[in-house]
């Protein structure tokens, strides 16, 4: 089984950059949008290989969301955490299948001045990972997503000046740490050790080509099936979007 996960920054505008090859060409099983800024009567793509579709747009005209196509159809389907305080954003799909459950999510962004960091913090990070564990009761979670955080120095190319940053900030890599620290395995780092491997680069001063960038999108899975994830990677070379897509190949149909 073959799983994408890719903030496409705009699914119409990714429609418009050789989506339609990239879907033949990868072959993904799943793949997961986040950030798709827009709803589906909106978008004029058929997805004709993925009989099943998901969406979760924002309430919010043009902003957030998520969406999961798939060719496998899912036991059931769920939008959104379920609590109030965090719906309407469009930013968690989750699908489950026999074995597994498929968690979509786009984290929000603690915003330039960090003026979202403590909801983030505080309330966020604190639900959300709550929600992945109680999944994780009925069986394993394989989440993916944009995290909206460099978990580690090695994750960012200048750790150094940006601790005070979005994305950077100890606060944000504590919330990722403590996904960490319950269980859940960051698939890329059990296959790759070393640094200079990134999912997000600015628009600003040629960082794509000069490769100045973020790991900021991740698939974790529950250390109990982290046996059966057989490859994780990133397709830095796909363009489209300001982000990569990162891929997972796992013995999990």
């Amino acid at each position: 089984m073959k799983i994408i996960s890719w903030n496409v920054n705009g699914i119409r505008s990714v429609i418009t950059k050789g989506f339609d090859s990239f879907l033949k060409t990868e072959k993904p099983d799943v793949i997961c949008l986040q950030e798709i800024k827009a709803e589906e009567s909106q978008v004029a793509f058929e997805f004709e290989d993925y009989p099943y579709k998901y969406w979760n747009s924002a309430v919010k005209k043009g902003y957030s969301g998520t969406a999961v196509f798939s060719v496998h159809e899912p036991l059931s389907v769920a939008r959104e955490l379920g609590m109030q305080e965090h719906d309407g954003e469009g930013r968690v799909l989750t699908l489950e299948f026999k074995k597994f459950w498929l968690v979509n999510v786009y984290v929000p962004n603690s915003k330039r001045g960090l003026e979202r960091l403590d909801y983030r913090q505080k309330s966020w990070d604190v639900d959300f990972l709550s929600y992945l564990k109680k999944l994780e009761k009925k069986k394993p979670v394989v989440v993916c997503g944009d995290f909206n955080v460099a978990h580690k120095e090695i994750d960012l190319t200048n750790p150094k000046t940006n601790v005070k940053n979005a994305g950077f900030t100890p606060e944000e890599r504590e919330g990722f740490d403590r996904l960490i620290n319950s269980g859940f395995v960051d698939t890329f780092r059990e296959f790759t050790k070393d640094g200079g491997h990134y999912t997000w680069w600015s628009n600003f001063a040629n960082s794509r080509e000069r490769n100045i960038g973020w790991r900021i999108d991740y698939f974790l899975v529950s250390k109990k099936i982290m046996p059966e994830i057989n490859k994780s990677y990133i397709l830095p070379s796909v363009m489209g979007s300001d982000h990569a897509p990162i891929v997972i190949e796992a013995d999990l149909l």
